[in-house]
């Protein structure tokens, strides 16, 4: 399917791989499918949702493993039953992020991470009750890390 983007013009996604928001992004409940994109150059860490229905809609999203190797996202037993897994370990995390210039002023959230399903495409935003993670970490608290996996 062809897909307009605020971020790569338009391009071309399977349908397949559309990601499936039940209950929306928080502030965007409207908005119910996604798609992943990488960013050039990103080395797959740095990334973007972008709506599959309202092309100025988009969100850069970081892999959170990148920035920090032990953080360790807990799922409630009912969102793990909405993308159901049984344990937060099998699902792929991501982190929101506001961009600002300069860029060490970015901040990203790791107290809402979006949990996603990566094998059913069922994906939600998620409040972490525990972990001590806050909605605005700013991006140069982190050093520069190695490449890190879902």
């Amino acid at each position: 399917m062809r897909l307009k983007t605020k971020y790569f013009g338009e391009i071309e996604c399977r349908e397949e791989e559309k990601l499936h928001f039940p209950e929306g992004l928080f502030g965007f409940e409207e908005e119910k499918e996604f798609f992943l994109l990488p960013f050039e150059g990103g080395e797959g860490s740095l990334l973007c949702f972008q709506s599959a229905v309202t092309p100025g809609l988009a969100f850069v999203a970081l892999n959170p493993f990148s920035l920090k190797p032990d953080y360790a996202p807990v799922l409630t037993d009912r969102e793990l039953e909405a993308l159901g897994v049984e344990r937060s370990e099998d699902l792929c995390f991501y982190t929101l992020c506001v961009v600002r210039s300069p860029v060490g002023e970015s901040t990203v959230n790791l107290r809402c991470p979006v949990a996603v399903n990566d094998r059913t495409g069922q994906a939600m935003q998620s409040i972490l009750e525990e972990g001590g993670y806050h909605m605005h970490h700013l991006l140069s608290e982190f050093g520069r890390k190695e490449e890190a996996t879902c």
